[in-house]
């Protein structure tokens, strides 16, 4: 077995794992700046302390950080940081796994803003990916129960926080990339190292103070979460370090396709572990939205 596609498992995996514990404590002691905050908090001293293992190990030196570079880094670790934000306030409004899958429109909303933007060219499997994936999301936005125009159910919180969620994951992700390519020609996964060190210390910076300033209460009740908390930064850790690994090992369609899996895991911890009832609606919508992920990836 390839060495890629077991690290892809992991990753999917950690990352699972990780919004569970988001939940878990979001649903019980923490706000959902609060659960956002935990993740940075317990993440960030394990990220510096590897990179600093890492300088040491290697001989290697800290590259230079261009301002374009902080640039990206500042606009990836913000978008991230309301991204998850939304993320998890929307486990408040529905279900786990669906939360997850509205999450996975990232791959999509990605596709329709370079097209749009910079016009990049989007394939015939890819455009009958996003048409499909379309249709998902319309399942997937009409709460258990309710009637009404599609319309109106497209425009409720939980869509609001889903869509809003895939939009800010994609502005990341492309910033992040952009903040990596700024270190010149390195190993990538030092670049990778770099970047993460450097944007989750802002991460932790930045929304530390803004709790300081807002909500001190916030601030004692991640650090008596802590034994939670620190699950949380090291589910976050690892499932980072192994994602930029796949992404060095394969090429990002198989990876991505691979990592899909994370909605099958989201499903049974919704089911599983917290007793959440899933329509067959939902179930449509998850498999149509998966579907037309892994489509669009492969097209790409």
């Amino acid at each position: 077995m390839s060495l890629w596609i077991p690290v892809t498992l992991a990753a999917a995996s950690f990352q699972t794992v990780r919004f569970m514990l988001q939940k878990s404590l979001s649903s019980v002691k923490l706000s959902a700046a609060g659960a956002t905050f935990a993740r940075f908090a317990y993440s960030m001293p394990l990220a510096v302390l590897g990179l600093a293992v890492a300088l040491m190990l290697t001989g290697y030196g800290l590259p230079h950080l261009t301002a374009k570079f902080w640039m990206f880094a500042v606009i990836g670790g913000t978008t991230q940081i309301l991204a998850t934000i939304c993320v998890v306030a929307l486990f408040k409004q529905r279900n786990f796994a669906v939360g997850i899958t509205f999450k996975k429109t990232e791959v999509i909303q990605t596709a329709i803003v370079g097209f749009l933007v910079l016009g990049d060219q989007v394939s015939a499997g890819a455009f009958a990916a996003i048409i499909l994936g379309l249709t998902a999301v319309l399942l997937l936005s009409k709460n258990p129960g309710g009637d009404g125009a599609w319309w109106k159910h497209l425009t409720n919180r939980a869509s609001r926080l889903g869509l809003g969620s895939g939009v800010l994951f994609a502005f990341s992700s492309v910033s992040y990339r952009g903040a990596s390519l700024e270190l010149g020609d390195i190993d990538a996964w030092f670049r990778a190292l770099v970047t993460l060190a450097v944007v989750v210390s802002f991460q932790f910076l930045s929304m530390g103070l803004w709790l300081l300033w807002r909500d001190r209460a916030e601030l004692r009740a991640v650090w008596d979460t802590r034994r939670t908390g620190v699950f949380v930064g090291l589910t976050s850790l690892s499932g980072s370090f192994c994602w930029f690994l796949a992404f060095t090992l394969q090429n990002a369609a198989y990876v991505k396709a691979l990592g899909q899996v994370e909605l099958i895991l989201s499903l049974f911890a919704s089911l599983l572990f917290f007793r959440e009832t899933i329509t067959r609606r939902e179930i449509a919508g998850m498999t149509l939205l998966g579907a037309s992920i892994v489509v669009l990836v492969l097209s790409i």
